[in-house]
């Protein structure tokens, strides 16, 4: 993001590069982000149209818990918090400071829309459909997992507390 922001994008997209994202789905992302004027597209598995195609049930079980649990502990109003293919309005990475983003794995994605959301930035959701990847090895491990579940469940506490 520092890169793109540095070379004077006024999008950046990101995505998988390992085919898990189709590339005949950013061209309606970009579209949707124009004609919605969204600061943020994020393309989501979990919404009507969206699927995913040769994932196991467990798998996707635990993405739709995680993205349940994030939903109520954040009040997000997004469904897909941990899609990784997303088209960000350069102005609010600057707004957001992506250098201060510390979280790693898929609460990065996480922390990522709770820093757009805190701005005030517009969120789109678009149906997308995800393929397992076709080459490479998944990053999933009990250490992202932990992380996600620790980091949500404390931003949910200091949310809830703070409206008290």
């Amino acid at each position: 993001f520092l890169w793109g922001l540095s070379h004077g994008y006024e999008e950046i997209v990101e995505m998988d590069a390992d085919l898990s994202h189709r590339v005949r789905d950013l061209s309606n992302l970009l579209e949707m982000k124009t004609r919605l004027a969204a600061d943020l597209v994020i393309g989501s598995r979990w919404i009507c149209g969206g699927a995913i195609e040769n994932w196991s049930k467990a798998r996707e079980l635990l993405s739709r818990l995680a993205n349940r649990y994030v939903r109520v502990a954040l009040n997000l109003h997004v469904n897909d918090a941990t899609s990784g293919f997303r088209v960000y309005n350069a102005e609010l990475l600057k707004k957001i400071d992506v250098a201060s983003i510390q979280s790693e794995g898929y609460c990065f994605q996480i922390e990522m829309t709770r820093a757009t959301r805190k701005v005030g930035a517009k969120i789109v959701e678009v149906p997308i459909t995800f393929r397992e990847r076709e080459s490479g090895v998944s990053k999933m491990s009990k250490a992202i997992v932990f992380e996600a579940i620790a980091l949500v469940t404390l931003w949910g506490m200091k949310r809830v507390l703070r409206r008290s």
